[in-house]
């Protein structure tokens, strides 16, 4: 472990995958990172999610990726399921041509908590309220129950999430960087496989503007994920997060699959509810202020890359911060450089492979199944071929991060 012989301290506002994996890296580096997160204790739970070659290979460099499980079954059988009680085989994830683990993101948070040094400082229940810097270093005002007081850091990360506050209060107001895609999202887990399907089977039912999907998992109950097409997010917001799924998928008669997910979401602990929203900004960093993971770009869950990404830009900041030594603002400049081009390749596959998840007309579930069956049709296809291209074909550096002279480059 290096020492922090300079007594360079940066600020980690979030205490998820981004700021745990910052942490990680810049005490790797010699740093003294401090972390604080709003919440009162570590959250847990989180939805199922894909962690493709670029995060698992910054995982290793960070050294959480065998704290990691890969949970994909290597019998997993995915179904195209309606309401009626019809099934057909479909396409799953587990069946891509791609590098893939299979997994929940409490896993991920649990496997970078391991590996966080324990010398790293932890506040719960802290937030920032005022940022204010100059050519030497930032202070910031923390509040922790009700009680304020300004310390002082050579730099700030905002890992805080789509609706950061180090982004509101460096940057401007979310309005400037929220771009809704127009889609709700909710997930939750299952506490056993439902509506007589097996362990080790997942479902998809797709119909216009609106999808279920049932993600099995190896040593785990399987978890659900909603979607649906929504013209007014700011609606959707009011009332119960169960009320407005059930009207999305309603009037027609619910079936037994799709009526038994909403009931375990009903009685779940700690659903998700969400409208997917792109992060999108011209700069990540202003001075000694950065932004990683979802605070700063925020792929959304279509894209299949935030976790990924979340641990790359890390892993990526401090390197560039150990290049650059004391130069604080050329490193986040550099590392912005490095990783500006496929975080919007990212982004716009985002957009690109939501009819993967909710076709929004009768002809992309078409187009969807004829992908299924074999055909290479460019509205599915493409999405997927561009995964693909990415995080398997490591030559192409105009997509994947690579390994090279220490760095993971990404892009050219």
């Amino acid at each position: 472990m290096a020492t922090n012989d300079k007594g360079k301290r940066a600020l980690i506002v979030g205490l998820g995958i981004s700021g745990i994996s910052t942490a990680i890296r810049l005490r790797s580096i010699g740093w003294e990172p401090v972390i604080v997160e709003r919440a009162s204790a570590r959250r847990g739970g989180g939805y199922f999610l894909g962690v493709f070659g670029a995060g698992q290979d910054a995982a290793r460099r960070l050294g959480i990726l065998d704290a990691i499980p890969d949970r994909a079954a290597a019998d997993t059988a995915t179904f195209v399921v309606n309401r009626t009680g019809g099934k057909r085989r479909g396409l799953g994830f587990t069946d891509l041509p791609v590098r893939l683990r299979c997994m929940l993101r409490g896993d991920v948070e649990r496997g970078a908590f391991s590996a966080l040094p324990d010398d790293v400082e932890i506040r719960y229940s802290t937030s920032p309220t005022r940022i204010e810097q100059d050519d030497h270093g930032v202070d910031v005002t923390l509040e922790q129950d009700g009680v304020a007081g300004t310390e002082r850091f050579d730099l700030v990360v905002g890992a805080d999430g789509v609706r950061s506050t180090v982004r509101r209060l460096a940057f401007g107001p979310h309005a400037q960087f929220l771009h809704p895609l127009g889609y709700m999202v909710a997930a939750c887990l299952l506490p056993h496989p439902i509506a007589g399907m097996g362990p080790h089977e997942g479902a998809t039912l797709l119909e216009p503007g609106r999808a279920l999907w049932i993600f099995p998992m190896e040593d785990h109950p399987p978890s659900a994920f909603f979607s649906y097409r929504t013209d007014d997010i700011d609606r959707e917001f009011s009332g119960r997060p169960i009320d407005r799924l059930r009207a999305a998928f309603g009037p027609q008669e619910y079936g037994r699959l799709l009526g038994a997910a909403l009931d375990v979401y009903e009685a779940a602990e700690q659903p998700l509810f969400d409208a997917a929203e792109q992060v999108r900004m011209r700069r990540w960093s202003t001075g000694r202020v950065v932004l990683v993971g979802d605070a700063a770009w925020c792929l959304t869950v279509f894209s299949g890359m935030g976790v990924s990404s979340a641990m790359a830009g890390a892993d990526v900041l401090g390197t560039m911060l150990q290049r650059h030594g004391d130069r604080v603002v050329p490193a986040l400049q550099a590392w912005e450089g490095h990783l500006r081009r496929p975080i919007e390749s990212y982004q716009r596959a985002g957009v690109d492979m939501i009819p993967l998840f909710t076709p929004e007309t009768r002809r992309q579930i078409k187009v969807r199944h004829a992908f299924e069956v074999g055909e290479r049709l460019p509205l599915i296809g493409q999405a997927l071929r561009w995964i693909s291209r990415g995080e398997h074909v490591e030559k192409d550096q105009d997509i994947a991060l690579v390994q090279h002279d220490g760095l993971a480059l990404v892009g050219g």
